[in-house]
């Protein structure tokens, strides 16, 4: 395994800067696109809107006409601009970086470092991790980091505990013990699919709770499991210039915390003042939820942001580390300047993907993978484990779960649903393919921020790297999961509140 996983990372890192492959990677889409179209390549599909259904023709468009080389100079700012991840990213590190500058985080995770068992910390980190998706893709910027600082204040690699936390944040993306926001986002679709079959049927956001709350404990158990016994062994002794200190806290951080620890309430009960009474401030004005597509849920990165930004702030005054408002912008500009390799690498990852989507490739391989499924005339478990392997192949050139779901429920659910298969365990089954190889696609969004945030205690770390230390999680969750479904298949149980497998 050692061997292997040092041939892809050797492999891997053998080949340009990340930042230069995906230029050559845009470039290989322009090239392939235009061979696509030239051959006709096509795909169609039937999909679902305002519960009617569609049938959708997606043809190849090429890059290199008049239209897409207009497109490629004209889009470029936007493509850059519009990249998802981007401004979660530098939203959220105004806030980290006062954290972090005025010496928050390291005080509280020499506290918490100094009360925690070092044997508990790997599986509290991937467990943090999956359940961080409940805010949504705040796990990455925030989480992430995180877990490389905790575990270099603990003696360990800083890139096993940044790898044991993307595990939770992005290979366990759909397990949770709470309903999170992609919970209703599913269902809504998962609603309309069903719908060509069943007009009054309606999947629910709780459809998939049960099986979700049990793999939420099974991830992290192989989280912890694959870091300690094939990614920590295999990375070795943290030998990189960066080195924390494990001093005993002085009488300023212990004043500052306790600074912060008020902040921290007083802005959780502010938060709660808008979210709890019926017609809260954040709450969605049009049917009252808290989440879905609330104020509080398309405002998370903000939130987030001044989580850490009034705290920081507090533990900078109580401690002495902030004199006045200079010391609190020093410290975000300071955030900002680590973010140079990020920007860089993050256009041409912006490029790569608006390409892939402009182009139709993405759109042409799920539904070629859908109707792959279809052909092999699997019926029973052996079709819900083949259309998990192909969810999680798709996965790999799609990164957006609805996006997916939106070509594959109304082809799968129905057909399903014939079988006698209930939609909502469809979807736990699509579910498990979308989550499991998150961590080894260059094309998830966040997979740029990875990298450049490895590249901060390995300056020679890239794409292989990250492959390769990944590669071992998105194996053993995609096993360790579609082994699960097939206990609760042959069991018989309920996956979501009253709803079973079978019809």
């Amino acid at each position: 395994m050692n061997r292997f996983l040092d041939a892809v990372e050797r492999g891997g890192n053998a080949l340009p800067h990340p930042a230069t492959l995906f230029l050559l990677f845009s470039m290989a889409v322009v090239f392939i696109s235009e061979l696509c179209f030239r051959a006709g390549v096509s795909a169609q599909y039937t999909t679902v809107s305002k519960g009617e259904s569609q049938v959708v023709v997606k043809n190849a468009i090429s890059l290199m006409n008049a239209d897409g080389i207009r497109y490629m100079f004209s889009s470029a700012v936007s493509n850059f601009t519009g990249f998802a991840p981007l401004g979660t990213v530098l939203v959220a590190m105004l806030g980290v970086g006062v954290a972090e500058g005025t010496g928050f985080i390291g005080a509280l995770i020499r506290k918490v470092v100094m009360g925690t068992p070092k044997q508990l910390i790997t599986i509290v980190v991937v467990f943090l991790g999956v359940m961080s998706n409940v805010a949504s893709d705040a796990g990455y910027v925030v989480l992430v980091p995180l877990g490389a600082i905790i575990f270099m204040n603990f003696g360990r690699h800083p890139l096993a505990g940044l790898a044991a936390a993307f595990a939770g944040v992005s290979g366990g993306f759909s397990a949770n013990l709470l309903v999170g926001t992609i919970d209703p986002l599913l269902g809504g679709i998962s609603t309309e699919a069903a719908r060509i079959l069943d007009p009054s049927y309606n999947v629910l956001a709780t459809a998939n709770y049960y099986f979700m709350v049990a793999s939420t404990f099974l991830i992290s158990f192989i989280g912890w499991f694959v870091v300690e016994k094939i990614v920590e062994p295999r990375l070795g002794e943290y030998s990189g210039s960066h080195k924390v200190s494990l001093d005993e806290q002085t009488a300023e951080e212990r004043r500052g915390l306790r600074f912060a620890t008020i902040s921290i309430v007083i802005f959780v009960g502010i938060m709660l003042a808008m979210l709890l009474p019926e017609g809260g401030i954040l709450r969605d004005q049009a049917t009252g939820e808290i989440l879905g597509r609330s104020p509080f849920v398309t405002s998370i990165v903000t939130v987030i942001m001044m989580f850490f930004l009034f705290p920081g702030v507090a533990y900078g005054l109580g401690a002495g580390t902030i004199k006045s408002d200079k010391d609190v912008v020093h410290a975000m500009s300071k955030s900002m300047s680590t973010m140079g390799g990020y920007l860089v690498l993050a256009f041409f990852a912006a490029q790569f993907i608006k390409y892939f989507s402009y182009t139709n490739l993405g759109v042409i391989l799920a539904a070629k993978g859908a109707e792959f499924l279809q052909a092999i005339n699997f019926t029973g478990l052996p079709l819900i484990i083949a259309f998990i392997l192909v969810s999680a192949f798709i996965n790999l050139f799609i990164g957006s779960a609805s996006a997916k779901w939106a070509i594959m429920a109304p082809v799968f659910i129905p057909m399903l649903m014939q079988m006698g298969f209930t939609p909502e365990f469809t979807q736990v089954a699509y579910r498990i393919g979308d989550s499991t190889t998150n961590i080894i696609s260059p094309l998830m969004s966040y997979f740029a921020v990875i990298v450049a945030f490895a590249q901060a205690y390995d300056e020679d770390a890239g794409i292989g790297t990250l492959i390769s230390t990944m590669l071992p999680f998105s194996v053993c969750f995609l096993l360790g999961w579609t082994a699960l479904l097939a206990i609760w298949f042959t069991l018989g149980l309920p996956i979501g509140i009253g709803v079973g497998i079978h019809m």
